[in-house]
Formats: C-alpha cells, structure tokens, sequence
C-alpha cells in the first residue's frame, strides 16, 4: 500500500514539475503590471515556484545517475532546475513573461 502511494505522489510531483517549468530565456520585458498582480506575484506565485525549484532540484539530484546513462543530463536539468529558478528569480514581480525589465536611461539633448 505504501509503495502504491509513494509511486503515484512521485509521479504526480513529476508530472506537477514538468507542468510549471518555464520555457523562456531572460528576454526584455514591456509589461506594467498593476499592484493587485505584485501583490498577488509575490505573496502565492514566488513561494510556489521556489517549492517547485527546490522540489525540482531533488527530483533532478535522484534522477541525475538515470539521466546520466540515458545522455540527457543536460536537458532534465534545464527542465527541472534551471527552468523553475529562472521563472522564480528572474523575472519582474508581477510580470507573466520570464525577464528583466529594461531601465532605460534618457538623456536630454544638449
């Protein structure tokens, strides 16, 4: 019975992990998201993709002599560690998309 049950929760922490991994890169946002979305970013969203990082990195630590063998070492890191992290820390609060905000520096004519 308990074996059942930890292979069914593993199973559904991998599939939850693949699920909430990010596919973009640290591109440039032009999003001006309100403070309803900051707030609602930073007090549910960040908190779950920091467990979903911390949860990934386990998950890729157990599966790292599988994925070894199997030569897509890279990839499940990118996938379930790299992934999660990016979306957790680099992106703007409030923002949808992965990315730093631009500051951009006017300067007057002269």
């Amino acid at each position: 019975m308990t074996a059942k049950l930890t292979r069914t929760l593993t199973t559904f922490l991998a599939a939850c992990l693949l699920a909430f991994s990010s596919v973009g890169y640290a591109n440039t946002v032009e999003e001006s998201p309100s403070a309803l979305a900051m707030t609602g970013d930073a007090l549910l969203v960040r908190p779950a993709l920091l467990a979903t990082t911390i949860l990934g990195t386990a998950v890729y630590i157990v599966s790292l002599p599988f994925s070894l063998l199997g030569g897509n070492a890279e990839e499940a890191g990118e996938t379930l560690v790299v992934g999660p992290a990016r979306a957790t820390f680099v992106r703007c609060l409030g923002c949808t998309q992965p990315g730093r905000k631009d500051d951009t520096i006017q300067q007057a004519a002269e």
